[in-house]
């Protein structure tokens, strides 16, 4: 069975109503980055960072996922497939795809501030200040921070390089290492990114553009991916 990997960002999650850090208005514009999602952060301020992961796991338990989630469970039965996303939310398990890596961490789960193999799924329950882990250290989202490394990315790599087809939807592939994944896929697997502006970014002969958002054009894209088969 054909391989796909699909990467996939903040634009598929802003659909079902999750704000990313740019939008103005949105949950992030009332902080500074630096101030909630890194260590130095987490270092000055905890209880600030706690509570700005609480609002955001609350906000992401009750997010639903959109027709664009759907249409990559429905590819599943066609090909195989696994998703590397930079998002923390849970949308793609709630869709019900099978195969996701999280590369920038996630929202129900924390983890311990001094074993980061130490996690525990939360769901959407609140963590404040004089919550341990089993070891007695305070627990910490379970988020990668600016600045941290991605324990994940080797795995993506290897996936990104062994991909038969390789398609990327709601990302501006601004942010790395994530962003540096299509250097690893093969000169002759076919590209595909679905996104609302054509953009010249990928310099590749193989990449097909698909203009549109993700409710609309990954539902596009599936249907010919599906009558290729």
């Amino acid at each position: 069975m054909d391989k796909i990997v699909v990467l996939t960002g903040a634009g598929i999650s802003a659909e079902s109503g999750l704000s990313t850090f740019r939008d103005s208005g949105g949950l992030w514009d009332s902080y500074d980055i630096m101030d909630v999602a890194s260590i130095e952060g987490w270092n000055r301020n905890c209880e600030l960072v706690l509570e700005f992961y609480n609002e955001r796991r609350k906000q992401a338990h009750n997010a639903k996922p959109n027709a664009g989630h759907l249409a990559l469970v429905e590819l599943e039965r066609y090909y195989d497939v696994t998703i590397i996303t930079q998002n923390v939310d849970n949308l793609h398990e709630k869709a019900g795809s099978s195969k996701v890596i999280h590369l920038h961490g996630e929202l129900s789960k924390v983890r311990s501030s001094i074993d980061e193999h130490d996690v525990y799924d939360i769901c959407d329950a609140r963590i404040n200040i004089g919550d341990y882990c089993k070891k007695g250290s305070q627990l910490r989202p379970h988020i990668v921070w600016f600045g941290e490394l991605v324990p994940k990315m080797d795995e993506a790599i290897e996936l990104a390089e062994n991909a038969n087809i390789f398609i990327i939807l709601g990302t501006s592939l601004a942010v790395y290492p994530a962003a540096g994944l299509i250097d690893y896929v093969p000169n002759h697997t076919p590209i595909y990114v679905v996104d609302p502006v054509k953009h010249n970014t990928i310099f590749r002969s193989s990449v097909s553009f698909i203009e549109g958002n993700a409710t609309v054009g990954v539902p596009q894209l599936v249907k010919q991916l599906i009558e290729d088969k």
